[in-house]
C-alpha cells in the first residue's frame, strides 16, 4: 500500500512555497500520496508558543544571515529561479487559508495551490487584498466570486481552525512540517529524510 506524505501547509512561509516546489517530485519517485493540509502558522505560533525565524532570531548574531544564505543554496539546488521575496511579506493568510479549504471542496485545490502560490512567491502580489486575490484567481481561471464567497462559510471556517489545533497537538510547531505515518519532520531541510522514509 502507498505511503502518504502530509504537508502542514501555510502559503505564508517562503520555506513552505520552497519545499512545494520539490515536495511532488519526491512523491512521484516513492510512488507516495502527497497530502497538503492547510493551517494557520500563526494560529500554531499562538497555541505552541513559537515565533517566525525573524523575530525569534533577531537578536542573534549571524543566524538571519546564514538562514538567507540556506535558502540561496536550496533556491540552486532545486532550479527554483521563479522564487522572489514577496515585498509585502509578511502577509495576512487567513482569507488565502480559508480560499485554499474552500477550493478543495469544489474540487480545483491543485489550481487554487498553484495560483496562489505563484502570486505570493513568484509574482509578488499581495494576497491579503481580496481585489488582488480574485485577479489572481481569475487569472488562473478559477471561479474567485464563488470561492472568496466561500471563505465566509462557517464550515470553512471551522475546518481550518480544526487543523490548526489538530497540527499543534500533534507536535507541530512550524511550517513547513510533513508526516509519513506518526514520523514528523520539520522544514524544507529535511526533505531528505521525508524521502528515505517514504522508500524505506
Amino acid at each position: 500500500m502507498p505511503k502518504t506524505v502530509e504537508f502542514i501547509f501555510d502559503f505564508g512561509s517562503p520555506n513552505a512555497y520552497l519545499a512545494s516546489r520539490v515536495l511532488p517530485d519526491i512523491a512521484a519517485r516513492t510512488g507516495a500520496e502527497l497530502l497538503v493540509t492547510p493551517c494557520l502558522l500563526g494560529g500554531i505560533f499562538k497555541i505552541t508558543g513559537n515565533q517566525s525565524p525573524v523575530t525569534a532570531f533577531a537578536e542573534v548574531h549571524g543566524k538571519l544571515a546564514y538562514e538567507a544564505l540556506e535558502t540561496r543554496r536550496f533556491i540552486e539546488k532545486h532550479g527554483l529561479a521563479e522564487y522572489r521575496a514577496n515585498p509585502y511579506f509578511p502577509v495576512n493568510t487567513l482569507l488565502i487559508m480559508r480560499g485554499l479549504i474552500a477550493a478543495g471542496r469544489m474540487g480545483v485545490k491543485d489550481a487554487y495551490l498553484e495560483a496562489v502560490l505563484s502570486g505570493m512567491w513568484e509574482r509578488g502580489l499581495k494576497m491579503d487584498d481580496p481585489q488582488v486575490v480574485a485577479q489572481a484567481l481569475t487569472e488562473a481561471g478559477l471561479d474567485a466570486k464563488a470561492i472568496l464567497e466561500a471563505t465566509q462559510d462557517p464550515e470553512v471556517k471551522a475546518e481550518l481552525l480544526a487543523n490548526t489545533e489538530r497540527a499543534a497537538a500533534r507536535g507541530v510547531f512550524g511550517v513547513p512540517t510533513f508526516f509519513v505515518d506518526d514520523e514528523m519532520f520539520f522544514g524544507k531541510e529535511r526533505l531528505g529524510q521525508v524521502e528515505a522514509e517514504l522508500a524505506a
